[in-house]
């Protein structure tokens, strides 16, 4: 479904958590914003746009799929250089406080943040385009949790959180350690299923898929059906039922719900609800009300 995650560019450059936040920009125009230093680290991951960074003295130029971590203390700025394209970037503020506390889970957690120590100077990390689709498949969801107001949020939130940063520490390792990579088969199938539930309202054909992962749709095809037994197809069409079926249980309108969720035509849907739920989602909605009276 689509939803505006977007946030309003701010000057501010101090949190207003204990643990941690996070953006997500996507500007024409910003105002100035001189060099400044946190007592957190920042994770800074550039989408888009035209701009030169400025930390610890030294400037460069970064392109899509560039992450940055900053430590506490390091003086660092951004100045937009054209507004021809939109300037695109995720922020993500965490205090050393709450890292902490998820290293008592693993150390694992340490991997990125201790590579700026003892130095304190910043690191540098490209991602590949599959790791960073499914790393904004991640963000979105923390995001779309963080302004919701459902059931287990707070707990939501913090699997989400955790989820992210041990997803990004994994892929670096796993970068700088090929020998004992996971293969490669198994990190495209998960690329491919976040993104899938990151655009569940969209296009998600073989062919739109092999276009956006550089695969031949084929082996998109053969590793979905060895994987899980099921063709792409079947697989987003019940992973659009399950949204649906959840947004009704939530006393959503039954067809706004079906387009929002990728069905563009009400009977297509209809038929499928019944065949994998053997009920009308009118009949399911009523069962539901009458359930909670």
């Amino acid at each position: 479904m689509k939803k505006n995650l977007k946030t309003e560019f701010s000057t501010r450059q101090y949190m207003l958590s204990r643990d941690f936040e996070i953006y997500y920009y996507n500007d024409k125009t910003i105002p100035d914003v001189k060099a400044h230093t946190h007592d957190y680290y920042e994770f800074y991951f550039f989408m888009g746009g035209h701009i030169i960074m400025y930390i610890d003295g030294k400037s460069f130029v970064p392109v899509p799929g560039t992450m940055i971590i900053i430590p506490p203390g390091a003086a660092h700025f951004a100045r937009l250089l054209d507004s021809d394209s939109p300037y695109k970037r995720f922020v993500f503020w965490v205090t050393e406080d709450f890292l902490h506390t998820l290293s008592n889970i693993s150390e694992d957690y340490l991997f990125l943040t201790d590579k700026t120590k003892p130095s304190g100077r910043f690191f540098i990390h490209k991602f590949t385009e599959i790791e960073f689709n499914a790393i904004q498949g991640k963000v979105f969801t923390l995001i779309d949790e963080i302004n919701s107001d459902r059931f287990g949020k707070d707990a939501k939130i913090l699997i989400s959180v955790s989820d992210f940063m041990l997803s990004i520490n994994r892929m670096v390792h796993e970068t700088e350690n090929p020998s004992i990579t996971n293969s490669e088969p198994d990190s495209l199938y998960q690329s491919i299923i976040l993104y899938i539930e990151s655009h569940i309202d969209e296009d998600l054909s073989l062919d739109k898929l092999a276009d956006i992962f550089h695969v031949n749709k084929f082996h998109i095809s053969h590793l979905f059906s060895d994987t899980n037994g099921l063709p792409l197809h079947k697989y987003v069409i019940k992973k659009r039922l399950a949204m649906c079926k959840d947004a009704i249980l939530n006393g959503q309108d039954i067809s706004a719900t079906a387009a929002a969720y990728g069905f563009t035509d009400y009977s297509v849907f209809y038929r499928a609800f019944v065949k994998e739920y053997g009920i009308s989602p009118k009949k399911y909605r009523n069962e539901v009300v009458r359930n909670k009276q």
